[in-house]
């Protein structure tokens, strides 16, 4: 089957979750990929010409033709509804009431959890920095996010709709940040986390050069 050349756009260090979903996202549907990076430190990513490709001027964005599309989540629905199961492995669960809880799930670490990303950024995650002392906020953060993502997993089960959808993936990278600080966070959940980390999409990304 004949597949369009997508453009994803990414920060040259290969740091943002939200480029790491979406790339995610286009390699588990198998599509044909190149990636561009700016340098989100010295704005070029607010420069005139890639403000011609996508007005939002955020990352990460996904170009095809005249096609411009940005927001992690809406590249991964749009995804799922261009190159659809099954022809295409499913980036959502296919219940629907299932599909509308991942989204939520997405909609939820990507609007919620400020503290935990201010503290834990994805240095952590991606170059093994290692932060402070989680701070009262941070801890409290940590402590809704476990509370949430225990209620969410299903016991015994690796994935939170009986297989994988990217909302894995997503709400894997959250608890990321605090397993690789070396936080402490329930046995389930760090298992949960380590096996989504084995996933060869994610690991494709990790393998990706960074400073």
């Amino acid at each position: 089957m004949s597949q369009p050349l997508f453009t994803l756009y990414v920060d040259d260090r290969y740091l943002s979750p939200y480029a790491m979903s979406a790339f995610v996202a286009l390699t588990e549907k198998g599509l044909n990929l190149e990636l561009e990076t700016l340098s989100l430190s010295q704005g070029e990513h607010l420069q005139p010409a890639y403000g011609t490709l996508l007005r939002t001027q955020r990352i990460p964005a996904l170009v095809q033709g005249r096609f411009h599309l940005s927001e992690s989540s809406a590249i991964s629905e749009y995804l799922e509804d261009r190159f659809p199961a099954p022809d295409y492995p499913r980036l959502y669960p296919e219940a629907l009431d299932d599909r509308a809880k991942a989204r939520e799930v997405q909609a939820w670490l990507r609007s919620d959890l400020a503290a935990l990303r201010n503290e834990r950024p994805t240095e952590v995650i991606f170059t093994k920095m290692r932060g402070e002392p989680l701070t009262a906020e941070g801890r409290q953060a940590a402590t809704k996010l476990f509370r949430a993502a225990e209620a969410l997993l299903p016991e015994g089960e690796d994935y939170l709709f009986g297989s994988w959808c990217i909302a894995d993936t997503d709400l894997a990278l959250m608890l990321k940040r605090l397993v690789l600080n070396g936080d402490t966070v329930p046995d389930r959940l760090a298992r949960y986390a380590r096996l989504q980390w084995q996933r060869p999409s994610v690991q494709r990304w990790l393998a990706l050069p960074r400073e």
